[in-house]
C-alpha cells in the first residue's frame, strides 16, 4: 500500500509544475501580441501627430506693422470715419460761385434734396426726360433759376449714344429751331441755356449760329459747358450779343464724396483768385451729399452763391 501511496504522490506533482511554465507562457504570448499591437496602431495614424504643429503654423498672422499700405487698403476703408469728420486747412475770402446742376428732370426727389441745401442752385432740365414738368414747377415756385440743357451731338455719334431728340449736324436750321421752341416750351421758365453733351455740335459755327440765334430771339444766355476746348459757343455768343459765360470746373466727373469735395474746395480757391467763377455737377448721390457737406461751410468762409444768370455778361 505504501508504494502504491508514493507512486501516486509523484504522479500528482508532475501536472502542478507545468501549470507556472504555461501561465508564463500565455502572458509572454499576450504581451507579444500587445506589443505587436501597439506597433500595428501607431504606423495606422502617423499623420495625426504633426498635424497639430502645422495648424498652428498656418494660422500664426504677421504683425500689423509690416503689412503694406495696399494690403491695408480694403479694410481701412470700412472703418474710416466719414468725410465730414476730417479737419480741413480752408482759405477764407471773398468769391462768387455758381452751380449749375446739369442732367435735371429724371426725379423730383433729386430736386427737393438739392433745394433742401438753400442756397442758390441753377437747374439745367434736359426736355424729354420723365420728371421735366414737376421738377420745372417745383423749382419754379421756390425761387430757383432754371436752365434748359441742350442735347447736342457728340464726338463718335452715333456709335455715342445721345438723347433721340437732340441737336445734329444733320439737321437743317428750320429743324433745330424746331426741337428748341419744343424745349422751351417744356421748360417755359428757363432764363437760359447750356449745351448737354455737344463735342462735335458747339465746334461747328455755323450750327452754333443757329442756336444762338434763336436764344438771343427769346431773350435767353448761353453757357458754354466746354466740353471740348474747341468749342465756339462762348465766343460766337459775345459777337452776336448775346450774354454768355463759360464753365470753368466740371465739379463730379469723380463719383466719390471726398473728392467732390476736394474740387469745390478748388472751384472757392478759384473764385477767391479769379473773382466769380460757374461749377457744372449732376444729381447724383454721392454728388448732393459733398454739396450739402460743404457748400454751408464754404458760405461761411466768405464765398457767396449765386445763379447762374448772375455770371453772364
Amino acid at each position: 500500500m505504501a508504494k502504491n501511496r508514493g507512486k501516486t504522490l509523484t504522479r500528482k506533482k508532475k501536472p502542478a509544475g507545468k501549470r507556472p511554465l504555461i501561465t508564463l507562457l500565455i502572458v509572454a504570448a499576450l504581451i507579444v501580441a500587445a506589443f505587436f499591437l501597439l506597433e500595428k496602431l501607431k504606423k495606422s495614424v502617423p499623420v495625426t501627430v504633426p498635424e497639430k504643429p502645422v495648424t498652428k503654423e498656418r494660422h500664426k498672422m504677421p504683425a500689423r506693422t509690416e503689412r503694406t499700405g495696399v494690403e491695408q487698403q480694403p479694410y481701412s476703408t470700412a472703418i474710416l470715419p466719414p468725410p465730414a469728420v476730417h479737419p480741413r486747412k480752408r482759405a477764407v475770402g471773398p468769391g462768387t460761385v455758381a452751380i449749375i446742376i446739369d442732367d435735371m428732370g429724371s426725379s423730383v426727389r433729386e430736386a427737393d434734396e438739392l433745394m433742401a441745401i438753400k442756397l442758390p442752385l441753377t437747374f439745367s432740365i434736359i426736355p424729354g426726360l420723365a420728371h421735366v414738368k414737376g421738377v420745372a414747377e417745383a423749382a419754379h415756385a421756390r425761387g430757383y433759376q432754371l436752365m434748359i440743357h441742350i442735347p447736342m451731338e457728340p464726338q463718335g455719334y452715333p456709335r455715342q449714344r445721345m438723347e433721340r431728340y437732340g441737336l445734329l449736324l444733320s439737321q437743317s436750321d428750320e429743324e433745330i429751331r424746331k426741337r428748341l421752341d419744343g424745349f422751351l416750351r417744356e421748360v417755359p421758365y428757363a432764363k437760359g441755356a447750356n449745351n448737354h453733351m455737344g463735342s462735335r455740335f458747339t465746334e461747328d459755327r455755323a450750327k452754333m449760329g443757329t442756336v444762338l440765334g434763336f436764344l438771343k430771339g427769346k431773350g435767353l444766355f448761353f453757357i458754354d459747358s466746354k466740353t471740348t476746348p474747341h468749342s465756339v459757343g462762348n465766343s460766337l455768343a459775345r459777337e452776336m450779343g448775346i450774354e454768355t459765360a463759360s464753365r470753368n470746373v466740371f465739379i463730379d466727373n469723380v463719383q466719390d464724396v471726398e473728392a467732390i469735395r476736394e474740387q469745390l474746395e478748388q472751384l472757392a480757391t478759384m473764385a477767391r483768385r479769379k473773382g466769380a467763377v460757374i461749377g457744372i455737377c449732376h444729381p447724383h448721390k454721392t454728388t448732393i451729399q459733398a454739396l450739402a457737406a460743404t457748400l454751408p461751410e464754404l458760405r461761411k468762409s466768405g464765398i457767396t452763391f449765386v445763379y447762374a444768370a448772375e455770371l453772364v455778361r
